[in-house]
């Protein structure tokens, strides 16, 4: 238990619509050790960012509810918790860096004054302290003049200096755990190599562990020690990172790599990149048995029977298919 910052236990996150119940996540189990970076991938729709908010308890209430499962953050399950004791918690042990900073930061509050209030809030230190505290981590997320910037507004920066900004934001008070749903998506290459090395080098300075949730499977293999592939609210596969894309076990898994570009001699322009068929299934409407199976060109009957249960295929690699029953 000790080596684990937090552990995630058959989880199910659900809301409740008019259409019916969209089961967002069906039964996840995840462990994050000290000091790990994990890397969730899958596709859009898979439940990648349902998993972070609910650790952060920041679900809508209404339509959304936890309905089963247990987050063991240290000897504390957050799920026991009322929300003033989790405001204590996010942003301060737990902290959460959003897909989109433009949309995340106050857009009429100057960028000093909001990564100070996150300081004041969880630190109890005075307004000069802790606008110290916020230039000095401005400048260690790499942000040129940042006694200059702290008085900027959000629309005076760039998407990459945002992106500093809600770094800065979520490291201000050493979290224990940094939770970053896709960082680097709406940047450009060379800003989007900046922000995960600036990630890299603070999570060596500061112990803090990740959860990155990520689609790109790139971003995955330079960041993250170990992956869980995410689909259909489900983990379908859990391994080293080395492991998985040495030895991908999991349909779904070999096909989101195959699809990867590879950096060879030139191509016909004919030849296109492998795909996946069809569509994630519609959460509202999950098919019997594995929900890879309609997708799958290695179904099987027992596919279409029950959902396959996580196989141990050693080193600490797990995959859910009956390929390896």
């Amino acid at each position: 238990m000790d080596d684990y910052v937090i552990q995630i236990k058959n989880l199910h996150t659900h809301f409740f619509t008019d259409e019916g119940i969209v089961r967002a996540l069906e039964g996840i189990d995840l462990d994050i050790r000290k000091g790990e970076t994990l890397g969730l991938v899958g596709e859009s729709g898979c439940g990648k960012s349902v998993t972070a908010l609910s650790i952060m308890q920041l679900i809508p209430q209404p339509p959304g509810r936890i309905v089963k499962g247990e987050i063991l953050f240290g000897r504390q399950n957050l799920l026991a918790l009322g929300e003033p004791q989790m405001r204590h918690i996010r942003g301060n042990s737990i902290s959460m860096i959003f897909q989109e900073p433009m949309t995340s930061l106050n857009p009429i509050m100057r960028i000093g004054r909001q990564v100070a209030e996150s300081i004041r809030l969880h630190q109890g230190l005075s307004r000069e302290k802790a606008r110290e505290q916020t230039v000095a981590m401005l400048a260690k997320v790499g942000i040129p003049d940042p006694l200059m910037r702290a008085e900027n507004y959000p629309h005076q920066m760039s998407g990459g200096m945002r992106q500093r900004v809600m770094i800065a934001m979520a490291l201000s008070c050493n979290p224990e755990l940094l939770i970053a749903d896709e960082p680097s998506t709406a940047l450009d290459v060379t800003i989007q190599a900046q922000i995960l090395n600036l990630m890299n080098r603070l999570k060596e300075h500061m112990g803090t562990s990740i959860l990155l949730i990520t689609h790109d499977l790139g971003v995955i293999a330079e960041m993250a020690q170990t992956v869980a592939v995410m689909y259909a609210g489900l983990i379908v596969e859990y391994a080293q990172v080395g492991h998985l894309f040495r030895q991908p076990a999991h349909p779904y898994t070999r096909g989101l790599i195959n699809s990867i570009p590879k950096m060879e001699q030139p191509v016909p322009e004919s030849r296109r990149l492998p795909a996946i068929p069809g569509t994630v299934p519609n959460l509202l409407e999950l098919p019997e048995g594995c929900f890879f199976r309609n997708r799958c060109t290695q179904s099987m009957d027992a596919c279409a029977k029950d959902v396959p249960p996580l196989m141990d295929l050693g080193s600490g690699h797990t995959v859910r298919c009956w390929l390896h029953a």
